[in-house]
């Protein structure tokens, strides 16, 4: 197997609790709970800046000029529709500013943000690429109803707007492609590293994977 793989296989109980987590099944049926939901997305929102930071990273890090490209035509995208997405759809919460801009952090939160900013300042591709697999690949899984993992081919959309439109964010031949991607950019790359910087990456995956989980549980436990 790929590393990628391995590192999957060796996170399953907790990837795949993730992936099956009651957040998942609400949403594909349209019915997370609005203060949830509010809660999520505001929580969410935090990562924007995180991300697009350590994207930018990943632009810089990047040891050759083809994946660069690619990388920063995602960029793009993460700067323009999704980032449009979280100001429609806190709008359509009545969330205030406030909540907006400088909310309580829950934990998983600022774990996650440490992870990025961690990966961001590192400056190494590899590490770069760690959080952003993992958030790319799991949401596929999540949200996408053409993966093995979400097992919904015949499941149609939500009608409701904010929980469709989100699935719909990580769905797609497009999304599809850009996991693909990330997947063969990480295991190149991990083919080159010695032994004790593919164990960091390793922590750093499952780290990752911890968090998704514990993100999708603190929505329901504020």
């Amino acid at each position: 197997m790929t590393f990628s793989a391995d590192l999957r296989a060796a996170t399953t109980t907790t990837w795949d609790a993730a992936t099956g987590h009651r957040f998942v099944e609400e949403i594909w049926r349209g019915e997370v709970p609005v203060p949830v939901l509010t809660t999520y997305l505001v929580q969410d929102n935090q990562f924007l800046d995180a991300f697009v930071a350590l994207m930018g990273a990943t632009v810089a890090a990047a040891d050759r000029p083809e994946p660069r490209i690619v990388h920063a035509r995602q960029l793009g995208l993460i700067a323009g529709p999704e980032n449009d997405f979280f100001a429609r759809s806190l709008d359509a919460l009545d969330v205030p500013s406030a909540d907006r801009t400088t909310p309580e952090l829950l934990a998983p939160t600022r774990g996650f943000l440490d992870l990025m900013n961690a990966a961001r300042r590192s400056a190494d591709y590899a590490t770069c690429l760690t959080p952003l697999l993992v958030a790319e690949w799991l949401y596929l899984d999540c949200f996408d109803a053409r993966s093995a993992a979400a097992g919904r081919a015949d499941v149609d959309l939500p009608d409701e707007p904010i929980q469709r439109e989100w699935i719909e964010l990580h769905a797609g031949p497009e999304f599809e492609a850009w996991v693909a991607f990330l997947r063969a950019e990480f295991d190149r790359v991990a083919a080159n590293l010695d032994d004790a910087a593919r164990a960091g990456v390793a922590a750093g995956f499952a780290r990752a994977v911890d968090l998704e989980l514990a993100f999708f549980k603190a929505a329901y436990n504020v």
